[in-house]
């Protein structure tokens, strides 16, 4: 073969490899768009979420049915991908069900290969971006949080053992089980989506999973500030603070937000840092190039090996952290966070469960008393007194809506009391016509003391924040 038929030889299967790799790239880009236009689900009577075809009996029998024959083909295989997967099921329909359409195809296609490597019917629902919270009530009854509302939706398990098996596809990866004996497992999806777990006999309607969602994309202030969650000057203080390396408490109930305003926060933190989180399940997504992450281990079927969040807060403290972010306080870890942050480790952030404010520090004196270390009251006023700077109040209100309800700085002691004095906060006045939350931010006109600490890190504080 000469020279010049060679070349047009290369040419033409070059050609040919490039039209290939469109048509793959089409197909793809169809299906993506397929797979989100069929996640989105729609409310309808009762408040109730429907995702087309999940409650469809006929539907779902060719599905099952298809899942069914296309596992015990894909169990005689040594390998096995998503193409391969996807041409077994393509077979199958065709020779069985040749009345089915394309797009019912595409469907059956995509709910079997989540049944097979994702989780199932839950698939549908994660990649909705418009749900935040995930509810399984046993293998018949699942909620979701929307827009800041609970709605029930059309789908359901098939049965007990397919919620299990579901959970079970979570959790061990991660090395951690759930059974008889470990009833109960905190977990986290790969997106870093919280994950909690309860099976019987301790919830007696069947295996119950929370999944708390995360955002594809991290939220910055500037969509905090859209939500309304907080005014301008809130925010340009908060970021002040945090370069200005004052020690922050996040407070507030249960989806409230913290772990969201944890990571806003810890968006302020200079890249040029050693940063160290510290979690039960790693959830906080920093997007510093020098991060240190530290998850906390279960006990193993013996009882042994546990790794618990203060194993982790003592370790943190041996490998030079410019700082320390922990997920939540909750035990005896607080006492070693205060020592951590009354040592050095300035510009430390964590939070806590609390409804106010004030409410926090007497949680925190109470979890430093479950340390186990016999101090007196004093004492343990004067650690927090001296370690916490700035308590963020964190809500979340009737409408749904989460808000930075106030930031405290603590002063001191007088006495045997803390003390502390409020910055900003949210006045609410009502709610409108539409049951949405109507009220303002305003700043309380007190110049907080940490102002100085700020400046002393080289951070401007601008006093119109608080006049």
């Amino acid at each position: 073969m000469g020279l010049l038929e060679r070349i047009t030889t290369a040419n033409n299967e070059k050609e040919a490899q490039q039209k290939k790799e469109a048509i793959a790239a089409a197909e793809k880009e169809e299906q993506k768009n397929y797979s989100l236009k069929q996640t989105a689900g729609t409310v309808g009577a009762n408040d109730t979420y429907i995702i087309p075809g999940a409650d469809d009996e006929q539907f779902v029998a060719v599905q099952d049915e298809t899942h069914r024959e296309v596992t015990k083909v894909l169990a005689k295989q040594d390998e096995v991908t998503i193409d391969t997967i996807k041409s077994l099921i393509d077979e199958y329909l065709t020779e069985s069900h040749p009345e089915i359409n394309n797009t019912e195809k595409m469907t059956i296609t995509k709910n079997v290969i989540d049944e097979i490597v994702g989780l199932g019917p839950l698939e549908n629902l994660i990649n909705d971006d418009s749900v935040s919270e995930i509810m399984v009530n046993g293998a018949k009854q699942i909620y979701v949080e929307r827009k800041g509302k609970l709605l029930k939706t059309n789908v359901t398990f098939k049965n007990e053992e397919h919620v299990r098996r579901t959970i079970d596809r979570i959790v061990t990866p991660l090395g951690r089980r759930i059974d008889d004996s470990n009833p109960m497992v905190d977990a986290r999806l790969e997106d870093g989506s919280r994950v909690n777990a309860i099976m019987p006999p301790l919830a007696l309607g069947g295996t119950t999973i929370t999944i708390r969602k995360f955002s594809k994309k991290p939220l910055s202030v500037e969509n905090l500030k859209q939500f309304g969650s907080l005014s301008d000057d809130m925010a340009e203080f908060l970021e002040a603070a945090v370069r200005g390396k004052l020690n922050i408490l996040v407070s507030g109930g249960t989806g409230s937000g913290k772990t969201t305003l944890l990571n806003v926060l810890s968006a302020f933190i200079p890249s040029n840092e050693r940063i160290v989180t510290i979690e039960d399940a790693a959830e906080l997504r920093l997007m510093q190039e020098h991060v240190v992450t530290l998850e906390s281990r279960p006990a193993n079927l013996e009882g042994k090996g546990a790794i618990t969040i203060r194993d982790l807060v003592r370790n943190a403290l041996r490998m030079r952290p410019d700082r320390i972010i922990v997920g939540e306080v909750r035990g005896g870890e607080t006492l070693d966070m205060l020592q951590a942050m009354n040592t050095g480790h300035e510009g430390s952030i964590t939070t806590a469960h609390a409804n106010s404010a004030r409410d926090c520090l007497a949680r925190i004196e109470t979890m430093v008393m479950m340390a186990g270390m016999d101090l007196p009251v004093s004492a343990i006023r004067q650690q927090v007194a001296g370690a916490i700077d700035l308590i963020v109040q964190q809500a979340r209100l009737r409408d749904g809506s989460r808000k930075i309800t106030s930031i405290c700085e603590v002063t001191g002691m007088e006495g045997n009391t803390i003390t502390m004095q409020e910055i900003f906060k949210y006045r609410q006045e009502g709610y409108d016509e539409n049951n949405m939350s109507v009220g303002d931010f305003y700043s309380t006109g007190i110049r907080p003391k940490c102002c100085e600490k700020i400046t002393a890190s080289g951070v401007q504080v601008d006093d119109h924040w608080f006049f």
